[in-house]
Protein backbone atom coordinates (compact mmCIF):
# COMPACT_ATOMS: atom_id res chain seq x y z
CA UNK A 1 0.00 0.00 0.00
CA UNK A 2 1.04 3.59 -0.58
CA UNK A 3 0.27 6.92 1.01
CA UNK A 4 -0.67 9.33 -1.75
CA UNK A 5 -1.95 12.90 -1.89
CA UNK A 6 -2.46 15.64 -4.47
CA UNK A 7 -0.83 18.88 -3.32
CA UNK A 8 0.31 20.71 -6.47
CA UNK A 9 1.44 23.93 -4.76
CA UNK A 10 3.39 22.34 -1.90
CA UNK A 11 7.18 22.43 -1.84
CA UNK A 12 7.47 19.63 0.72
CA UNK A 13 4.98 17.02 1.90
CA UNK A 14 5.41 14.64 4.83
CA UNK A 15 3.19 11.86 6.05
CA UNK A 16 2.66 11.90 9.82
CA UNK A 17 2.33 8.24 10.79
CA UNK A 18 0.49 6.98 13.87
CA UNK A 19 -2.45 8.31 15.83
CA UNK A 20 -0.19 10.88 17.51
CA UNK A 21 1.57 11.78 14.24
CA UNK A 22 4.94 11.53 15.96
CA UNK A 23 6.67 9.74 13.07
CA UNK A 24 7.09 11.84 9.95
CA UNK A 25 8.40 10.67 6.60
CA UNK A 26 9.15 12.78 3.58
CA UNK A 27 7.03 12.04 0.52
CA UNK A 28 8.36 12.26 -3.04
CA UNK A 29 6.76 13.64 -6.21
CA UNK A 30 4.96 11.03 -8.29
CA UNK A 31 4.82 10.74 -12.08
CA UNK A 32 1.32 12.18 -12.03
CA UNK A 33 1.78 15.92 -11.74
CA UNK A 34 1.09 17.40 -8.33
CA UNK A 35 0.91 14.05 -6.56
CA UNK A 36 3.18 12.92 -3.71
CA UNK A 37 3.70 9.36 -2.48
CA UNK A 38 5.39 7.35 0.26
CA UNK A 39 5.25 3.61 0.98
CA UNK A 40 3.30 2.16 3.90
CA UNK A 41 5.99 0.50 6.00
CA UNK A 42 5.85 -2.61 8.15
CA UNK A 43 4.90 -1.64 11.66
CA UNK A 44 2.70 1.31 10.67
CA UNK A 45 -0.50 1.24 12.75
CA UNK A 46 -2.72 2.44 9.89
CA UNK A 47 -3.19 5.98 11.20
CA UNK A 48 -1.79 8.88 9.18
CA UNK A 49 -2.12 12.53 8.17
CA UNK A 50 -0.36 14.82 5.72
CA UNK A 51 1.88 17.79 6.53
CA UNK A 52 2.27 20.40 3.79
CA UNK A 53 5.28 22.75 3.96
CA UNK A 54 5.72 22.19 7.69
CA UNK A 55 2.13 23.08 8.61
CA UNK A 56 -0.29 21.26 10.86
CA UNK A 57 -1.17 17.61 10.11
CA UNK A 58 -4.33 17.34 8.02
CA UNK A 59 -6.58 14.35 7.24
CA UNK A 60 -6.27 12.70 3.84
CA UNK A 61 -8.74 14.34 1.39
CA UNK A 62 -9.49 10.81 0.14
CA UNK A 63 -9.54 9.21 3.58
CA UNK A 64 -11.73 6.10 3.88
CA UNK A 65 -12.01 6.40 7.65
CA UNK A 66 -11.89 9.12 10.31
CA UNK A 67 -12.09 7.15 13.59
CA UNK A 68 -11.72 10.20 15.82
CA UNK A 69 -13.57 12.72 13.70
CA UNK A 70 -12.93 14.92 10.71
CA UNK A 71 -10.21 17.00 12.38
CA UNK A 72 -8.05 14.02 13.41
CA UNK A 73 -5.80 11.52 11.66
CA UNK A 74 -7.11 9.27 8.89
CA UNK A 75 -7.06 5.47 8.96
CA UNK A 76 -6.16 2.98 6.25
CA UNK A 77 -8.98 0.66 5.18
CA UNK A 78 -8.79 -2.38 2.91
CA UNK A 79 -12.17 -2.34 1.19
CA UNK A 80 -11.24 -5.36 -0.92
CA UNK A 81 -11.05 -7.53 2.20
CA UNK A 82 -14.83 -7.68 2.52
CA UNK A 83 -16.36 -10.94 1.24
CA UNK A 84 -19.55 -10.03 -0.60
CA UNK A 85 -22.57 -12.32 -0.53
CA UNK A 86 -24.66 -10.56 -3.17
CA UNK A 87 -23.49 -12.57 -6.16
CA UNK A 88 -27.08 -13.36 -7.15
CA UNK A 89 -28.11 -9.70 -7.10
CA UNK A 90 -28.84 -8.53 -10.65
CA UNK A 91 -29.42 -4.90 -9.75
CA UNK A 92 -32.44 -2.66 -10.09
CA UNK A 93 -33.28 0.19 -12.43
CA UNK A 94 -35.22 3.35 -11.64
CA UNK A 95 -38.07 2.42 -13.99
CA UNK A 96 -40.57 0.59 -11.75
CA UNK A 97 -38.75 1.46 -8.51
CA UNK A 98 -40.26 2.64 -5.22
CA UNK A 99 -37.79 4.61 -3.08
CA UNK A 100 -37.63 4.93 0.69
CA UNK A 101 -35.54 7.79 2.06
CA UNK A 102 -33.99 7.32 5.49
CA UNK A 103 -31.46 8.95 7.78
CA UNK A 104 -29.22 6.40 9.49
CA UNK A 105 -28.79 8.45 12.67
CA UNK A 106 -32.53 8.67 13.44
CA UNK A 107 -34.01 5.63 11.67
CA UNK A 108 -33.36 3.57 14.82
CA UNK A 109 -32.64 4.41 18.48
CA UNK A 110 -29.06 3.18 17.99
CA UNK A 111 -28.50 5.32 14.90
CA UNK A 112 -26.19 2.86 13.15
CA UNK A 113 -26.05 0.99 9.87
CA UNK A 114 -26.12 -2.32 11.73
CA UNK A 115 -29.32 -1.34 13.56
CA UNK A 116 -30.92 -0.18 10.31
CA UNK A 117 -30.18 -3.57 8.77
CA UNK A 118 -32.53 -5.15 11.31
CA UNK A 119 -35.45 -3.23 9.74
CA UNK A 120 -34.81 -4.14 6.11
CA UNK A 121 -37.43 -6.89 6.26
CA UNK A 122 -39.99 -4.24 7.18
CA UNK A 123 -39.15 -2.41 3.95
CA UNK A 124 -39.42 -5.60 1.90
CA UNK A 125 -42.82 -6.32 3.44
CA UNK A 126 -43.90 -2.74 2.77
CA UNK A 127 -43.17 -3.11 -0.92
CA UNK A 128 -40.39 -0.59 -1.57
CA UNK A 129 -37.59 -1.61 -3.93
CA UNK A 130 -34.74 0.78 -3.13
CA UNK A 131 -33.47 2.32 0.10
CA UNK A 132 -32.27 5.90 -0.34
CA UNK A 133 -29.72 6.79 2.35
CA UNK A 134 -29.12 10.38 3.31
CA UNK A 135 -25.39 11.27 3.22
CA UNK A 136 -23.02 9.05 5.17
CA UNK A 137 -19.79 10.89 4.26
CA UNK A 138 -17.96 11.89 7.45
CA UNK A 139 -19.16 15.16 8.99
CA UNK A 140 -18.32 17.08 12.20
CA UNK A 141 -19.47 15.71 15.55
CA UNK A 142 -21.75 12.75 16.05
CA UNK A 143 -25.16 14.02 14.92
CA UNK A 144 -26.16 15.80 11.75
CA UNK A 145 -28.07 15.55 8.49
CA UNK A 146 -24.84 14.86 6.59
CA UNK A 147 -25.01 17.73 4.09
CA UNK A 148 -22.06 19.40 5.83
CA UNK A 149 -19.76 16.45 5.11
CA UNK A 150 -16.07 17.19 4.64
CA UNK A 151 -14.44 13.76 4.22
CA UNK A 152 -16.34 12.61 1.15
CA UNK A 153 -14.66 9.20 0.84
CA UNK A 154 -15.05 8.20 4.50
CA UNK A 155 -18.21 6.68 6.00
CA UNK A 156 -19.26 8.51 9.17
CA UNK A 157 -17.70 6.57 12.04
CA UNK A 158 -20.64 6.79 14.49
CA UNK A 159 -22.75 5.05 11.82
CA UNK A 160 -20.30 2.14 11.81
CA UNK A 161 -17.74 3.13 9.19
CA UNK A 162 -16.92 1.62 5.80
CA UNK A 163 -17.34 -2.04 6.74
CA UNK A 164 -20.81 -1.38 8.17
CA UNK A 165 -21.92 0.25 4.92
CA UNK A 166 -20.67 -2.71 2.90
CA UNK A 167 -22.56 -5.06 5.22
CA UNK A 168 -25.73 -2.95 4.97
CA UNK A 169 -25.68 -2.93 1.16
CA UNK A 170 -24.92 -6.65 1.08
CA UNK A 171 -27.84 -7.42 3.41
CA UNK A 172 -30.18 -5.22 1.35
CA UNK A 173 -29.19 -6.94 -1.90
CA UNK A 174 -29.74 -10.37 -0.39
CA UNK A 175 -33.31 -9.26 0.39
CA UNK A 176 -33.91 -7.92 -3.10
CA UNK A 177 -33.53 -4.25 -2.14
CA UNK A 178 -31.39 -1.77 -4.04
CA UNK A 179 -29.49 0.98 -2.23
CA UNK A 180 -29.12 4.61 -3.28
CA UNK A 181 -26.74 7.00 -1.50
CA UNK A 182 -27.11 10.77 -1.28
CA UNK A 183 -23.82 12.47 -2.21
CA UNK A 184 -22.93 16.16 -2.01
CA UNK A 185 -20.52 17.47 -4.65
CA UNK A 186 -21.61 21.12 -4.79
CA UNK A 187 -19.97 22.24 -1.53
CA UNK A 188 -18.32 21.01 1.67
CA UNK A 189 -19.30 21.84 5.22
CA UNK A 190 -17.67 24.75 7.06
CA UNK A 191 -16.06 22.71 9.85
CA UNK A 192 -13.19 20.34 9.07
CA UNK A 193 -12.94 21.45 5.45
CA UNK A 194 -9.21 21.38 4.71
CA UNK A 195 -9.45 20.74 0.97
CA UNK A 196 -8.42 24.27 -0.05
CA UNK A 197 -5.10 23.74 1.73
CA UNK A 198 -4.25 20.89 -0.64
CA UNK A 199 -5.11 22.45 -3.99
CA UNK A 200 -7.56 24.57 -6.02
CA UNK A 201 -10.64 22.59 -5.06
CA UNK A 202 -12.75 25.77 -4.83
CA UNK A 203 -13.18 28.86 -6.95
CA UNK A 204 -14.57 32.35 -6.39
CA UNK A 205 -15.56 32.50 -10.08
CA UNK A 206 -18.85 30.87 -9.08
CA UNK A 207 -20.82 30.98 -5.85
CA UNK A 208 -23.36 28.80 -4.12
CA UNK A 209 -25.67 29.48 -1.15
CA UNK A 210 -22.96 27.82 0.94
CA UNK A 211 -19.97 29.85 -0.30
CA UNK A 212 -17.41 29.40 -3.07
CA UNK A 213 -18.25 26.73 -5.61
CA UNK A 214 -16.29 23.57 -6.28
CA UNK A 215 -13.72 24.28 -9.02
CA UNK A 216 -14.97 22.15 -11.91
CA UNK A 217 -13.85 24.27 -14.85
CA UNK A 218 -10.98 26.56 -13.82
CA UNK A 219 -7.18 26.10 -13.57
CA UNK A 220 -6.32 22.84 -11.83
CA UNK A 221 -9.86 21.53 -12.20
CA UNK A 222 -8.83 18.29 -13.98
CA UNK A 223 -7.81 16.80 -10.64
CA UNK A 224 -10.85 18.28 -8.89
CA UNK A 225 -13.11 16.57 -11.42
CA UNK A 226 -11.18 13.34 -10.84
CA UNK A 227 -11.81 13.77 -7.12
CA UNK A 228 -15.57 13.84 -7.80
CA UNK A 229 -15.60 11.07 -10.42
CA UNK A 230 -13.37 8.77 -8.38
CA UNK A 231 -15.68 9.26 -5.42
CA UNK A 232 -18.70 8.15 -7.45
CA UNK A 233 -16.71 5.18 -8.76
CA UNK A 234 -15.80 4.23 -5.18
CA UNK A 235 -19.45 4.02 -4.11
CA UNK A 236 -20.45 2.03 -7.17
CA UNK A 237 -17.55 -0.40 -7.27
CA UNK A 238 -16.28 -0.82 -3.69
CA UNK A 239 -19.63 -0.47 -1.92
CA UNK A 240 -21.83 -2.04 -4.65
CA UNK A 241 -24.30 0.85 -4.49
CA UNK A 242 -27.03 0.82 -7.12
CA UNK A 243 -27.70 4.55 -7.32
CA UNK A 244 -26.45 7.94 -6.24
CA UNK A 245 -28.69 10.90 -5.47
CA UNK A 246 -26.79 14.08 -6.41
CA UNK A 247 -27.56 16.97 -4.09
CA UNK A 248 -28.54 20.37 -5.57
CA UNK A 249 -26.98 19.91 -9.00
CA UNK A 250 -28.00 23.46 -9.95
CA UNK A 251 -25.09 24.53 -7.71
CA UNK A 252 -22.57 22.46 -9.72
CA UNK A 253 -21.22 25.31 -11.84
CA UNK A 254 -19.39 23.95 -14.87
CA UNK A 255 -18.70 25.77 -18.14
CA UNK A 256 -16.85 22.90 -19.83
CA UNK A 257 -18.15 21.28 -23.00
CA UNK A 258 -18.74 18.10 -21.00
CA UNK A 259 -20.59 19.08 -17.87
CA UNK A 260 -19.63 17.16 -14.72
CA UNK A 261 -23.13 15.66 -14.65
CA UNK A 262 -22.64 14.23 -18.13
CA UNK A 263 -19.26 12.86 -17.05
CA UNK A 264 -20.89 11.23 -14.02
CA UNK A 265 -23.60 9.72 -16.23
CA UNK A 266 -20.94 8.26 -18.54
CA UNK A 267 -19.13 6.82 -15.53
CA UNK A 268 -22.32 5.19 -14.22
CA UNK A 269 -23.03 3.67 -17.62
CA UNK A 270 -19.48 2.32 -17.80
CA UNK A 271 -19.69 0.68 -14.38
CA UNK A 272 -23.05 -0.82 -15.30
CA UNK A 273 -21.64 -2.29 -18.50
CA UNK A 274 -18.62 -3.79 -16.73
CA UNK A 275 -20.57 -5.28 -13.83
CA UNK A 276 -23.82 -6.22 -15.56
CA UNK A 277 -25.83 -4.33 -12.92
CA UNK A 278 -27.69 -1.05 -13.56
CA UNK A 279 -26.18 2.06 -12.00
CA UNK A 280 -28.49 5.03 -11.56
CA UNK A 281 -27.97 8.75 -11.01
CA UNK A 282 -30.81 10.83 -9.54
CA UNK A 283 -30.49 14.59 -9.46
CA UNK A 284 -31.95 17.11 -7.07
CA UNK A 285 -32.40 20.22 -9.20
CA UNK A 286 -34.15 23.53 -8.66
CA UNK A 287 -34.25 24.36 -12.36
CA UNK A 288 -37.32 22.42 -13.51
CA UNK A 289 -35.26 21.58 -16.57
CA UNK A 290 -36.02 18.24 -18.29
CA UNK A 291 -32.58 18.39 -19.98
CA UNK A 292 -31.16 16.94 -16.76
CA UNK A 293 -32.77 13.59 -17.57
CA UNK A 294 -33.06 13.86 -21.34
CA UNK A 295 -30.94 11.25 -23.18
CA UNK A 296 -27.40 12.13 -24.20
CA UNK A 297 -26.58 12.19 -27.92
CA UNK A 298 -23.30 11.49 -29.72
CA UNK A 299 -21.19 14.60 -30.00
CA UNK A 300 -22.68 16.25 -26.92
CA UNK A 301 -26.16 16.93 -28.25
CA UNK A 302 -29.28 16.19 -26.25
CA UNK A 303 -29.53 16.23 -22.47
CA UNK A 304 -27.21 15.34 -19.61
CA UNK A 305 -28.42 11.75 -19.49
CA UNK A 306 -29.12 11.23 -15.78
CA UNK A 307 -31.69 8.55 -14.99
CA UNK A 308 -33.97 10.64 -12.81
CA UNK A 309 -34.56 13.82 -10.86
CA UNK A 310 -36.64 14.95 -7.92
CA UNK A 311 -39.79 16.87 -8.89
CA UNK A 312 -40.74 19.08 -5.96
CA UNK A 313 -43.72 20.64 -7.76
CA UNK A 314 -45.62 17.37 -7.30
CA UNK A 315 -44.99 17.54 -3.56
CA UNK A 316 -46.05 21.17 -3.39
CA UNK A 317 -49.32 20.62 -5.23
CA UNK A 318 -50.23 17.61 -3.08
CA UNK A 319 -49.27 19.42 0.12
CA UNK A 320 -51.44 22.44 -0.67
CA UNK A 321 -54.41 20.27 -1.70
CA UNK A 322 -54.25 18.32 1.56
CA UNK A 323 -53.36 21.06 4.05
CA UNK A 324 -54.51 24.32 2.50
CA UNK A 325 -51.14 25.85 3.41
CA UNK A 326 -50.20 28.62 0.95
CA UNK A 327 -47.29 30.48 2.58
CA UNK A 328 -43.93 30.93 0.86
CA UNK A 329 -43.32 28.78 -2.20
CA UNK A 330 -46.67 27.04 -1.70
CA UNK A 331 -48.55 30.17 -2.85
CA UNK A 332 -48.50 29.34 -6.58
CA UNK A 333 -49.88 25.86 -5.94
CA UNK A 334 -53.12 27.24 -4.56
CA UNK A 335 -54.24 27.70 -8.16
CA UNK A 336 -57.28 25.46 -8.80
CA UNK A 337 -55.55 23.61 -11.64
CA UNK A 338 -52.23 22.94 -9.90
CA UNK A 339 -53.02 19.42 -8.68
CA UNK A 340 -54.60 18.44 -11.99
CA UNK A 341 -51.57 19.67 -13.90
CA UNK A 342 -48.97 17.68 -11.97
CA UNK A 343 -51.07 14.49 -11.79
CA UNK A 344 -52.29 14.40 -15.38
CA UNK A 345 -49.99 16.55 -17.51
CA UNK A 346 -46.43 17.25 -16.37
CA UNK A 347 -44.21 16.86 -13.29
CA UNK A 348 -43.37 20.57 -13.54
CA UNK A 349 -46.18 22.92 -12.56
CA UNK A 350 -43.72 25.68 -13.40
CA UNK A 351 -42.83 24.78 -16.98
CA UNK A 352 -42.10 28.30 -18.13
CA UNK A 353 -44.83 29.92 -16.02
CA UNK A 354 -44.34 32.82 -13.63
CA UNK A 355 -43.22 31.91 -10.13
CA UNK A 356 -44.34 34.48 -7.56
CA UNK A 357 -41.87 33.07 -5.02
CA UNK A 358 -38.94 33.61 -7.42
CA UNK A 359 -40.49 36.71 -9.02
CA UNK A 360 -39.69 35.43 -12.51
CA UNK A 361 -40.63 32.77 -15.05
CA UNK A 362 -39.39 29.33 -14.10
CA UNK A 363 -38.85 25.94 -15.77
CA UNK A 364 -39.68 24.63 -19.21
CA UNK A 365 -42.02 22.00 -20.69
CA UNK A 366 -41.37 18.26 -20.46
CA UNK A 367 -41.51 16.00 -23.52
CA UNK A 368 -43.07 12.89 -22.03
CA UNK A 369 -41.88 10.79 -24.98
CA UNK A 370 -38.15 11.38 -24.47
CA UNK A 371 -38.48 11.85 -20.69
CA UNK A 372 -41.22 9.49 -19.44
CA UNK A 373 -42.82 10.06 -16.02
CA UNK A 374 -40.77 7.40 -14.21
CA UNK A 375 -37.71 9.64 -14.60
CA UNK A 376 -39.24 12.03 -12.06
CA UNK A 377 -39.13 11.16 -8.36
CA UNK A 378 -42.34 12.28 -6.64
CA UNK A 379 -43.08 12.49 -2.94
CA UNK A 380 -45.47 13.65 -0.25
CA UNK A 381 -42.60 14.13 2.20
CA UNK A 382 -38.80 14.37 2.06
CA UNK A 383 -36.12 15.25 4.58
CA UNK A 384 -36.11 18.79 3.13
CA UNK A 385 -39.85 19.36 3.21
CA UNK A 386 -40.12 18.18 6.83
CA UNK A 387 -36.82 19.16 8.39
CA UNK A 388 -36.83 22.63 6.90
CA UNK A 389 -40.12 23.47 8.56
CA UNK A 390 -39.72 25.44 11.78
CA UNK A 391 -40.82 22.60 14.08
CA UNK A 392 -39.95 19.65 11.83
CA UNK A 393 -43.60 18.63 11.65
CA UNK A 394 -44.61 15.90 9.23
CA UNK A 395 -47.60 16.01 6.90
CA UNK A 396 -49.51 13.62 9.17
CA UNK A 397 -49.19 16.13 12.03
CA UNK A 398 -51.25 18.66 10.08
CA UNK A 399 -53.92 16.41 8.53
CA UNK A 400 -56.14 13.55 9.64
CA UNK A 401 -55.16 9.91 8.98
CA UNK A 402 -57.79 9.87 6.24
CA UNK A 403 -56.27 12.87 4.50
CA UNK A 404 -52.83 11.27 4.76
CA UNK A 405 -54.31 8.13 3.18
CA UNK A 406 -55.72 10.20 0.32
CA UNK A 407 -52.32 11.74 -0.27
CA UNK A 408 -50.71 8.31 -0.34
CA UNK A 409 -53.29 7.09 -2.86
CA UNK A 410 -52.73 10.03 -5.19
CA UNK A 411 -48.95 9.61 -5.00
CA UNK A 412 -48.72 5.83 -5.29
CA UNK A 413 -51.18 5.55 -8.18
CA UNK A 414 -49.19 8.05 -10.29
CA UNK A 415 -46.72 6.85 -12.97
CA UNK A 416 -43.85 8.82 -11.42
CA UNK A 417 -41.20 7.07 -9.33
CA UNK A 418 -42.62 7.44 -5.81
CA UNK A 419 -40.53 8.00 -2.71
CA UNK A 420 -41.57 7.67 0.93
CA UNK A 421 -39.74 9.28 3.85
CA UNK A 422 -38.98 7.05 6.81
CA UNK A 423 -42.00 6.60 9.05
CA UNK A 424 -44.39 8.10 6.51
CA UNK A 425 -45.92 4.69 5.91
CA UNK A 426 -47.36 4.55 9.41
CA UNK A 427 -47.89 8.27 10.05
CA UNK A 428 -45.06 8.50 12.56
CA UNK A 429 -45.84 10.74 15.53
CA UNK A 430 -42.21 11.83 15.84
CA UNK A 431 -41.04 15.06 14.27
CA UNK A 432 -37.94 15.26 12.10
CA UNK A 433 -35.97 18.36 12.91
CA UNK A 434 -32.72 20.01 11.90
CA UNK A 435 -29.81 19.07 14.17
CA UNK A 436 -26.04 19.63 14.24
CA UNK A 437 -23.10 18.83 16.50
CA UNK A 438 -20.56 21.58 15.84
CA UNK A 439 -17.89 22.59 18.34
CA UNK A 440 -17.27 26.15 17.10
CA UNK A 441 -19.41 28.69 19.06
CA UNK A 442 -19.50 31.23 16.21
CA UNK A 443 -20.72 28.60 13.73
CA UNK A 444 -23.37 27.34 16.16
CA UNK A 445 -24.74 30.85 16.72
CA UNK A 446 -24.71 31.58 12.99
CA UNK A 447 -26.83 28.48 12.31
CA UNK A 448 -29.28 29.31 15.09
CA UNK A 449 -29.85 32.90 14.01
CA UNK A 450 -29.87 32.04 10.31
CA UNK A 451 -32.65 29.47 10.64
CA UNK A 452 -34.75 31.74 12.85
CA UNK A 453 -34.43 34.52 10.26
CA UNK A 454 -35.36 32.17 7.42
CA UNK A 455 -38.48 30.88 9.17
CA UNK A 456 -39.59 34.41 10.04
CA UNK A 457 -39.37 35.29 6.34
CA UNK A 458 -41.69 32.36 5.59
CA UNK A 459 -44.21 33.55 8.16
CA UNK A 460 -43.73 30.54 10.44
CA UNK A 461 -44.11 31.64 14.04
CA UNK A 462 -43.43 28.25 15.65
CA UNK A 463 -40.51 27.99 18.04
CA UNK A 464 -37.38 26.76 16.30
CA UNK A 465 -35.74 23.79 18.07
CA UNK A 466 -32.09 24.33 18.97
CA UNK A 467 -30.08 22.33 16.40
CA UNK A 468 -27.33 21.69 18.96
CA UNK A 469 -29.65 20.35 21.67
CA UNK A 470 -29.48 16.57 22.14
CA UNK A 471 -33.25 16.64 22.59
CA UNK A 472 -33.66 17.77 18.98
CA UNK A 473 -32.02 14.56 17.78
CA UNK A 474 -33.97 12.44 20.26
CA UNK A 475 -37.28 13.95 19.12
CA UNK A 476 -36.40 13.04 15.53
CA UNK A 477 -35.85 9.30 16.09
CA UNK A 478 -38.57 6.96 14.87
CA UNK A 479 -40.66 5.16 17.46
CA UNK A 480 -40.96 1.63 16.11
CA UNK A 481 -43.44 0.63 18.83
CA UNK A 482 -46.14 2.61 16.99
CA UNK A 483 -46.53 0.18 14.10
CA UNK A 484 -49.17 -1.99 15.74
CA UNK A 485 -51.20 0.76 17.39
CA UNK A 486 -54.04 2.83 15.85
CA UNK A 487 -54.11 4.79 13.64
CA UNK A 488 -50.57 3.83 12.63
CA UNK A 489 -51.34 0.18 11.91
CA UNK A 490 -54.14 0.99 9.45
CA UNK A 491 -52.02 3.56 7.62
CA UNK A 492 -49.20 1.04 7.34
CA UNK A 493 -51.55 -1.56 5.90
CA UNK A 494 -52.92 1.03 3.46
CA UNK A 495 -49.43 1.78 2.16
CA UNK A 496 -48.76 -1.94 1.75
CA UNK A 497 -52.03 -2.25 -0.16
CA UNK A 498 -51.27 0.66 -2.48
CA UNK A 499 -47.80 -0.66 -3.27
CA UNK A 500 -49.27 -4.09 -3.99
CA UNK A 501 -51.79 -2.52 -6.36
CA UNK A 502 -48.96 -0.63 -8.00
CA UNK A 503 -47.26 -3.94 -8.76
CA UNK A 504 -50.43 -5.71 -9.86
CA UNK A 505 -52.25 -3.07 -11.93
CA UNK A 506 -50.21 -2.12 -15.01
CA UNK A 507 -52.17 1.10 -15.58
CA UNK A 508 -50.64 2.57 -12.42
CA UNK A 509 -47.20 2.42 -14.04
CA UNK A 510 -47.72 2.25 -17.78
CA UNK A 511 -50.78 4.40 -18.52
CA UNK A 512 -49.78 7.64 -20.26
CA UNK A 513 -49.67 10.53 -17.80
CA UNK A 514 -51.45 12.93 -20.14
CA UNK A 515 -54.27 10.46 -20.79
CA UNK A 516 -55.29 10.50 -17.13
CA UNK A 517 -58.23 12.60 -15.92
CA UNK A 518 -58.73 14.37 -12.62
CA UNK A 519 -62.06 16.01 -11.85
CA UNK A 520 -63.31 17.70 -8.70
CA UNK A 521 -66.86 18.06 -7.47
CA UNK A 522 -66.69 20.09 -4.30
CA UNK A 523 -64.52 18.07 -1.92
CA UNK A 524 -64.61 14.88 -4.03
CA UNK A 525 -61.72 14.06 -6.34
CA UNK A 526 -62.02 11.47 -9.08
CA UNK A 527 -58.80 10.38 -10.74
CA UNK A 528 -58.82 7.97 -13.69
CA UNK A 529 -55.71 6.19 -14.97
CA UNK A 530 -56.59 3.70 -17.67
CA UNK A 531 -59.00 1.25 -16.07
CA UNK A 532 -58.16 2.38 -12.52
CA UNK A 533 -60.17 4.95 -10.60
CA UNK A 534 -59.33 6.73 -7.37
CA UNK A 535 -62.21 8.42 -5.54
CA UNK A 536 -61.37 10.61 -2.55
CA UNK A 537 -63.37 12.84 -0.24
CA UNK A 538 -61.22 15.69 1.07
CA UNK A 539 -64.12 17.11 3.08
CA UNK A 540 -65.62 16.14 6.42
CA UNK A 541 -69.15 15.45 5.17
CA UNK A 542 -70.01 12.05 3.63
CA UNK A 543 -70.69 11.94 -0.09
CA UNK A 544 -72.13 9.36 -2.49
CA UNK A 545 -70.73 9.18 -6.01
CA UNK A 546 -72.08 7.30 -9.01
CA UNK A 547 -69.54 4.94 -10.55
CA UNK A 548 -70.92 3.62 -13.85
CA UNK A 549 -69.63 0.21 -14.85
CA UNK A 550 -70.45 -2.33 -17.51
CA UNK A 551 -72.97 -4.95 -16.30
CA UNK A 552 -71.20 -7.86 -14.69
CA UNK A 553 -67.84 -6.10 -14.57
CA UNK A 554 -65.66 -7.26 -11.68
CA UNK A 555 -63.48 -4.84 -9.79
CA UNK A 556 -60.71 -4.95 -7.28
CA UNK A 557 -61.73 -2.61 -4.50
CA UNK A 558 -59.42 -1.27 -1.79
CA UNK A 559 -60.48 1.48 0.55
CA UNK A 560 -59.49 3.54 3.59
CA UNK A 561 -61.69 5.40 6.04
CA UNK A 562 -64.86 3.39 5.52
CA UNK A 563 -65.32 4.09 1.82
CA UNK A 564 -67.23 1.32 0.03
CA UNK A 565 -68.66 0.38 -3.35
CA UNK A 566 -72.33 -0.66 -3.54
CA UNK A 567 -73.26 -1.57 -7.08
CA UNK A 568 -72.72 1.56 -9.14
CA UNK A 569 -72.45 3.90 -6.14
CA UNK A 570 -69.43 4.69 -3.98
CA UNK A 571 -70.08 5.89 -0.45
CA UNK A 572 -67.31 8.18 0.77
CA UNK A 573 -67.30 9.19 4.44
CA UNK A 574 -65.32 12.30 5.30
CA UNK A 575 -61.58 11.96 4.61
CA UNK A 576 -61.88 8.59 2.89
CA UNK A 577 -60.58 7.10 -0.34
CA UNK A 578 -61.29 4.09 -2.54
CA UNK A 579 -59.32 2.58 -5.43
CA UNK A 580 -61.21 0.66 -8.11
CA UNK A 581 -59.52 -1.40 -10.79
CA UNK A 582 -59.99 -4.41 -13.05
CA UNK A 583 -59.50 -7.76 -11.39
CA UNK A 584 -56.81 -8.79 -13.85
CA UNK A 585 -54.05 -9.22 -11.34
CA UNK A 586 -51.58 -11.94 -10.50
CA UNK A 587 -51.07 -12.48 -6.79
Amino acid sequence: MTYAVWAPDAETVHVAVGADGATRRQMVPAERSGWWTAPVEEGDDGRYAFVLDGGDPRPDPRSLSQPEGVHAASALVDLAAYQWGDGQWSGTALDGAVLYELHIGTFTPEGTLAAATAHLDHLVDLGVTMVSLMPVAAFPGRHGWGYDGVALYAVHEPYGGARALQEFVDAAHQRGLGVCLDVVYNHLGPSGNYLSQFGPYFTDRHHTPWGDAVNLDGPGSDEVRSFVLDNARLWFEQFHLDALRLDAVHALHDERAEHILEALASLADGVAERTGRPRTLIAESDRNDPATVSPRRPGGAGGLGLAGQWADDIHHALHVALTGETAGYYADFAEPGALTKVLTSTPFFHDGTFSTFRERAHGRPVDLVTTPPWRFVASLQTHDQIGNRAAGDRLCHNVTPGQAAIGAALLLTAPYTPMLFMGEEWGASTTWQFFTDHSEPELVESIRTGRAREFAAHGWAAAVPDPQDEGTVTASRLDWSELETPPHASLLEWHRTLLRLRRELPDLRAAALDEARLTRDGDVLELTRGAVRVLANLGEQARTVTVPAEPGARHTTEAYGGARLDGDSATLPGHSVIVLGPRTVER
